[in-house]
C-alpha cells in the first residue's frame, strides 16, 4: 500500500485504480461471454446446464429450488440471524417507500392535458452473486425495491456450490422478500436465460444485481433488449479524515472494502501524516491474522493507496475526481467537508457511520455506481424496476391555438408531414 504525497501523483495513481476493470479494453473475455450468451440464446436450458456443469461444477437439474426448500432455509436459519434480516428488510422497505415517483397531469389553459405516468416492468431478474462469499444483503437490496415498484414476477439467479446448493441465508432472504422463483444457475449464462428467456426461465423486463467481470460483460452486451440497473465494478471506498479520527477505525474501515475481492480498492485521503504511518502500520496488523488474509492483502497491495493532503479543500477535489462508491468522511468538520462533496454513490458521515452500516441495513441501497460512475448515476432504487409513459390530449382550441408555433417548428427541420399532420386538420 503506497503513501503518496504530491498531488500530482495521487491524481494518477487514482485513475490507475478507477480503470482497473475497464471492459472496453477486454477483448477476450467480450468474446467468451458473446458465446456463451448466443449459445443461451439459441438452445436455451440445454446451454445453460452445459455451462453451469463447466463452470460450476454441478448438473443443475432441476434449475428452479422448491418453494418448500426456500421456506425451510427461513425456518431454519438461526433465530438471532432471522431478527436481524428482519431489522434489516424493515428498514430498507420504509426508505425504498419514499422513492416511488408521482405521477402528475397539467392542464392547459386551452383544454389540453400532458400527464406522465409511471407503472411497474412485469417481470424482474436478480443477480445474487456466490462465489467468495454469501450475500443475502444483496438479495434485500434488490428485491425490496421490485417489490415496492409493485413488480408482478421477481426471479432470482444464484450460482450454487459444487453440490449444486445455494447459501441457506441467501434463500432465508430470497423468502424474507417474497422472490417468486429461484433458480441455481449464475455466470454469463444465467444473465443470457434471464435476458433472453428458456423454457423454465421467463425472460425479463430488467436485470439488477452485482457479480464478477464475465456477470458484468454479459450484463453490457444484453442491454437494449433487457434492461440493467448499471454495469458494477469491483467495490470501493475512499475516506477522508483527519488527525481527530482513530488510526483503529480507519484501518478496520478500509479492510472492510479489501475483504470483498482482490480488485476492491480502499484510499485514505488524510490532513495528518502521523496518521498516515499509523494507518498503514495498523493495516499490517489487522490482515496478519485476518480469516481472508490474501484476498485483503492483494486488494491493498494493488489497489490501497493512502494520500497525504495539504488541507481539506486537496481532500475534497481528490476525492470529486475520483467519484468513489462508499465516501466516508471522518474528521471534526465533516459537515462542511460535506458541502464540496460532489460525486459519490454513498456518503457515511462521522465515527459511528462505517460503510457497514450501508451495506446492511441503514436503509439506502448499496447496489452504487462504481469505477467513477458516481458523477453521472446513483443508487439502484424503485424507479430502476418502474418506466414511465407521456399521456397527451389535445383539443380542436388547444391544438388550434398551438398549430402554427407546430407547423414552424416543422418546417424548421424540414419535415413536410409533420407539418401538414396538423395543418390538414383546419383545411375542411
Amino acid at each position: 500500500m503506497k503513501i503518496i504525497k504530491n498531488k500530482t501523483d495521487a491524481i494518477q495513481e487514482l485513475e490507475r485504480i478507477s480503470t482497473r476493470t475497464n471492459l472496453e479494453n477486454n477483448n477476450k473475455i467480450n468474446l467468451v461471454v458473446e458465446e456463451i450468451l448466443q449459445k443461451v440464446k439459441h438452445f436455451g436450458d440445454s446451454a445453460v446446464k452445459e455451462y453451469t456443469k463447466k463452470f460450476d461444477g454441478f448438473n443443475p437439474e432441476p434449475m428452479h429450488v422448491c418453494e418448500e426448500h426456500i421456506k425451510d432455509a427461513w425456518n431454519e436459519i438461526d433465530s438471532n440471524l432471522k431478527r436481524s434480516l428482519e431489522v434489516a428488510h424493515k428498514r430498507i422497505k420504509k426508505f425504498h417507500e419514499k422513492e416511488i415517483p408521482s405521477s402528475f397531469t397539467i392542464k392547459g389553459e386551452h383544454g389540453d392535458t400532458v400527464t406522465r405516468k409511471w407503472r411497474p416492468v412485469k417481470n424482474a431478474g436478480i443477480y445474487i452473486p456466490g462465489g467468495r462469499a454469501a450475500y443475502p444483503s444483496t438479495v434485500l437490496m434488490n428485491a425490496i425495491p421490485a417489490k415496492v415498484a409493485g413488480v408482478e414476477q421477481i426471479m432470482m439467479v444464484s450460482p450454487g456450490n459444487k453440490e449444486g446448493k445455494i447459501n441457506k441465508t441467501v434463500l432465508a432472504a430470497a423468502y424474507l422478500s417474497g422472490i417468486n422463483k429461484v433458480f441455481r444457475i449464475g455466470g454469463a449464462q444465467a444473465i443470457g436465460a434471464l435476458a433472453f428467456g428458456t423454457n423454465q426461465i421467463n425472460k425479463v423486463d430488467v436485470i439488477t444485481g452485482p457479480g464478477n467481470i464475465y456477470v458484468t460483460t454479459a450484463k453490457k452486451l444484453i442491454y437494449g433488449s433487457t434492461g440493467i440497473d448499471s454495469l458494477a465494478g469491483p467495490s470501493e471506498i475512499l475516506i477522508i479524515a483527519d488527525e481527530t479520527a482513530q488510526s483503529t477505525h480507519i484501518a478496520s474501515d478500509l479492510l472492510a472494502q479489501a475483504e470483498h475481492d482482490p480488485l476492491a480498492s480502499s484510499i485514505l485521503l488524510t490532513t495528518s501524516k502521523i496518521q498516515a504511518e499509523e494507518v498503514l502500520e495498523e493495516i499490517y496488523k489487522k490482515i496478519d491474522d485476518h480469516p481472508r488474509k490474501e484476498i485483503c492483502m492483494q486488494s491493498i497491495k494493488n489497489w490501497g493507496l493512502i494520500v497525504i493532503c495539504e488541507n481539506y479543500e486537496s481532500c475534497i477535489e481528490l476525492s470529486n475526481n475520483f467519484a468513489p462508491e462508499h465516501l466516508e468522511i471522518i474528521a471534526l468538520n465533516s459537515k462542511k467537508i460535506l458541502e464540496g462533496i460532489e460525486n459519490a454513490g454513498a456518503i457515511f458521515l462521522g465515527k459511528w457511520t462505517p460503510e457497514a452500516v450501508g451495506d446492511y441495513l441503514a436503509g439506502p441501497n448499496h447496489t452504487l455506481p462504481t469505477s467513477g460512475n458516481s458523477r453521472f448515476s446513483g443508487s439502484l432504487g424503485v424507479e430502476t424496476f418502474m418506466k414511465n409513459t407521456s399521456i397527451i390530449e389535445f383539443n380542436e382550441e388547444s391544438l388550434k391555438v398551438n398549430s402554427l408555433d407546430i407547423i414552424n417548428l416543422a418546417k424548421s427541420e424540414g419535415l413536410h408531414s409533420h407539418a401538414n399532420s396538423v395543418q390538414i386538420r383546419f383545411e375542411d
